[in-house]
């Protein structure tokens, strides 16, 4: 019953409408005074018009009866990159081919809705085609901002058959859309890096036994592709040897530079904070991405106070680039900075306890407390640990800043400092020049 009443409070009276009531009305006054039945008839049947109208508008259902109409949304490419144009469509058509079908949609018009985080700056800009059996529209996305936005339900306006009166309705369920965090390729291809991987996994003489394939990425040894798979897959291979020192990379993203928020709120009011914490996002990812397409095996982790790392499972070739992306989809911050303490502390000992030998650790930081500084700390002590730590913008926290990164470097951390909106490719530069 709700339903309905909201339906029918949608509906409104065209021009066309009001006058019939207005002319009606008088009608009916004038055949009262007059005592002149035949025009007290034509009113009430001038208000009965409007009103039937309005009940019948109302009422119905565009997704329901002889005339039901369906909506197929695409968008392309899906997941889209921030600050990227994605290319989306949208078509209302019959369910059924029915004249009833036909006839609403040709006194349908349409508007479609999108969160503003989709919708970018300047709104939507669509282009609609009308055939008598659907009605198409295309327009573009760019979003402005990373995570998992809504786009629909569609917004229907349509007239009943005299003109009368007008409804509002939506029409489909909303599309969620997600977004991944634009990403850049970082030279991860160091000479300090490479020294650390032969100095931790050691020279040895190579077998057979220890080639894999993977694909190849611009700067391999054209002598390492492998031809045969190659020209069975279209596309180039090269060895991969256990030997040569690749090794697994989990890149780890302290959430406690995205915003905090509550349960009560929706999204963080500080713009500033908003975009520092998805610069920091994207240059997780970055890194992430960038050793995945230079050949090492790599996962990306973040910060949570109950940590689930059999789940992120580590990505070995280009195809789990996406997974790699998707894994920032949702990510925001913590409920506060009690939270984010234990979050920290939690995530750095289940990953002490489960990593790999030989597994690097590249870690994205804000200032860590006091509390969980032992945790964080004690990671180098079963392997290497390069950090990029965030100096927020908030001058009292600078000694949290440099208590944080002489404690990691006492326990063998590579730290490098930075601030927040850096180009992605200077800090990483940052740290990669300053490694040992």
């Amino acid at each position: 019953m709700r339903q309905v009443l909201a339906r029918l409070a949608r509906v409104r009276l065209t021009s066309r409408g009001l006058g019939v009531v207005c002319v009606g009305g008088v009608l009916w006054v004038l055949g009262l005074v007059l005592s002149l039945p035949d025009v007290v008839a034509l009113g009430s049947a001038c208000l009965f018009a409007v009103g039937a109208a309005w009940v019948v508008t109302g009422v119905q259902r565009l997704d329901e009866g002889r005339g039901a109409l369906r909506v197929v949304r695409h968008v392309d490419p899906s997941p889209v990159v921030r600050g990227r144009t994605a290319d989306a469509s949208l078509v209302v058509a019959a369910v059924n081919p029915t004249g009833a079908a036909y006839e609403r949609l040709s006194r349908l018009r349409l508007s479609e809705q999108a969160a503003h985080e989709l919708a970018g700056h300047e709104g939507i800009r669509a282009r609609v085609s009308a055939q008598p059996d659907r009605i198409s529209v295309r327009y573009q996305l760019t979003p402005t901002r990373r995570g998992r936005w809504p786009l629909g339900p569609l917004l229907t306006t349509r007239t009943d058959v005299f003109g009368l009166v007008r409804a509002t309705q939506p029409l489909g369920d909303a599309t969620a859309v997600a977004v991944w965090p634009r990403t850049v390729e970082l030279a991860v291809r160091t000479r300090a890096l490479g020294d650390v991987d032969r100095s931790a996994t050691g020279a040895r003489l190579q077998s057979t036994d220890d080639s894999v394939l993977r694909d190849y990425v611009a700067g391999d040894d054209p002598r390492r592709v492998h031809w045969a798979s190659a020209a069975r897959r279209g596309q180039l291979m090269v060895r991969a040897d256990e030997s040569a020192g690749v090794r697994p990379v989990t890149v780890l993203m302290d959430r406690s530079l995205l915003p905090h928020w509550s349960e009560g709120s929706t999204v963080p009011r500080n713009p500033a904070a908003i975009d520092d914490g998805e610069w920091a996002v994207e240059l997780a990812a970055s890194v992430a991405v960038s050793f995945l397409e230079s050949g090492h095996p790599a996962r990306l982790i973040a910060t949570g106070v109950v940590p689930d790392l059999d789940s992120a499972r580590f990505a070995t070739t280009r195809a789990g680039r996406p997974g790699l992306l998707d894994a920032t989809v949702d990510l925001r911050g913590h409920r506060g900075a009690a939270e984010s303490e234990r979050a920290v502390a939690n995530t750095a000992k289940a990953l002490r306890m489960t990593r790999s030998a030989g597994e690097i650790v590249v870690a994205v930081l804000a200032p860590v407390p006091a509390a969980a500084r032992a945790e964080v700390a004690a990671l180098a002590a079963d392997g290497t640990c390069w950090a990029v730590l965030v100096a927020p913008r908030q001058t009292g926290f600078r000694h949290e800043v440099d208590e944080t990164a002489a404690e990691l470097r006492a326990t063998g951390w590579h730290v490098a400092l930075t601030e927040p909106r850096t180009d992605p490719e200077r800090a990483w530069a940052v740290l990669a020049e300053r490694a040992p």
